[in-house]
């Protein structure tokens, strides 16, 4: 999705700058127009996966959120008004980007926008889902109430999200390193035995043979296969950067054995949590499910929620178009249809994100078991094979000269 820079003026004739993501130019110029902003200028600044790399662009980290939001929630359910609660926070943040952006969102409060309308204007540090529950925070005036769950939110969600990748790390690092030592023995220490056989003369064991003319092929052709490796990579980052790569990409990650279900339980985790947050805090529906689908972190899920909030508009209920997707199980969607008839959608949303939380650090911790020993073993059989190739001629000479 592109990135845009633009210029914008308020009611006030006050100019704001500022970059968003937007599928296209027109689609941003709507959503500036809806925020009652005049557009004075919009700029392409970039594309894809190259888009994350802009300076000044990135994203504060979950921990300072989660201390931003439980503190602003102390100090409004003390009376502080809210400009000076962001006085006293913007000194206390660690964190310089999200300092001087806590600065900007006082600067619009004290010019007249909401906290909502204010913290919208900064998409890299705020979340749809953020702004969303904040605007929902001040028309039901518990707004300490609201921040208080976001903190929650973004805590289980964090904690949610540390555990996959601490179990996706060590295998990541294990075969990055397996590969590495691998490499480092075919191209440095295979060709140097290789020499001392030259010179022993005779005939050599096929595995040995074999193992010789692998260390030649990676030697002598070892820069174009740096460089193919390069564009194999830059290519499948492009093409993932365009929809239909990234849908079909998303499809086969949920389709790869055991990683597959794992996502799949954490992508559930999120939707559950995500929507019943949302709903608990008096969250339009449709405006929800828009958002769960936003931050569904997956095309085959945000596809499958879009489609649930099309049936809604529609006067028809959520459970019928997730079940259809094939990626909720029966059990979820079941339990969602239930909800929605008794009016406690909010209530089974918890139990299933609460089911599913439980079900990944499940699965985590078999996998983690699992793939350690298997790991293990793939680089035992490959750097062992190896060394054994280059000492079965050494074991043939010693046996012909013990006879």
């Amino acid at each position: 999705m592109p990135t845009f820079g633009y210029v914008v003026k308020d009611k006030l004739g006050k100019t704001h700058t500022g970059t968003l993501d937007a599928e296209s130019r027109n689609t941003l110029i709507e959503q500036l127009w809806r925020r009652e902003f005049v557009v004075l200028s919009i700029e392409e600044r970039g594309h894809g996966a190259f888009a994350v790399l802009k300076v000044g662009q990135s994203h504060v980290k979950s921990e300072q959120l989660v201390i931003f939001s439980r503190q602003l929630a102390t100090m409004v359910d003390s009376g502080i008004p809210i400009a000076q609660a962001l006085d006293v926070l913007g000194d206390q943040m660690e964190d310089r980007t999200f300092r001087q952006i806590l600065k900007k969102v006082r600067g619009d409060i004290e010019a007249g926008s909401s906290l909502s309308e204010a913290i919208g204007r900064h998409p890299r540090a705020f979340s749809h889902f953020f702004v969303n529950m904040v605007r929902a925070g001040e028309s039901s005036g518990r707004l300490d109430e609201i921040l208080d769950r976001v903190a929650a939110y973004i805590e289980k969600v964090s904690v949610l999200q540390r555990k996959v990748r601490a179990s996706l790390f060590y295998p990541a690092f294990v075969t990055v390193l397996a590969i590495g030592i691998t490499t480092f023995l075919l191209v440095v220490i295979v060709p140097k035995f290789k020499e001392i056989f030259l010179a022993l003369g005779g005939e050599l064991p096929v595995p040995t043979q074999l193992l010789l003319g692998l260390s030649e092929f990676i030697g002598k052709y070892l820069a174009y296969e740096v460089l193919a490796c390069l564009a194999l990579v830059i290519g499948a980052r492009l093409y993932i950067g365009t929809p239909t790569g990234r849908l079909w990409c998303d499809r086969l990650t949920l389709r790869v054995p055991v990683i597959g279900k794992l996502l799949q339980k954490v992508f559930i985790a999120r939707f559950a949590r995500t929507l019943a947050t949302l709903v608990k805090s008096g969250v339009p529906i449709l405006t929800a499910l828009e958002i769960v689908a936003k931050t569904a972190g997956n095309k085959v899920v945000e596809g499958a929620v879009l489609a649930a909030r099309a049936s809604i508009k529609e006067g028809e209920n959520i459970a019928s178009p997730l079940a259809l997707s094939q990626v909720f199980p029966t059990m979820v969607t079941r339990m969602i249809s239930v909800g929605e008839k008794t009016g406690e959608l909010e209530k089974m949303l918890t139990k299933i994100a609460d089911f599913y939380e439980n079900e990944v650090d499940a699965a985590v911790t078999a996998l983690t078991s699992i793939i350690e020993p298997l790991v293990i073993a793939i680089l035992g059989v490959v750097i062992g094979g190896i060394v054994i190739a280059l000492f079965l001629p050494i074991f043939k000479i010693s046996t012909l000269v013990s006879h």
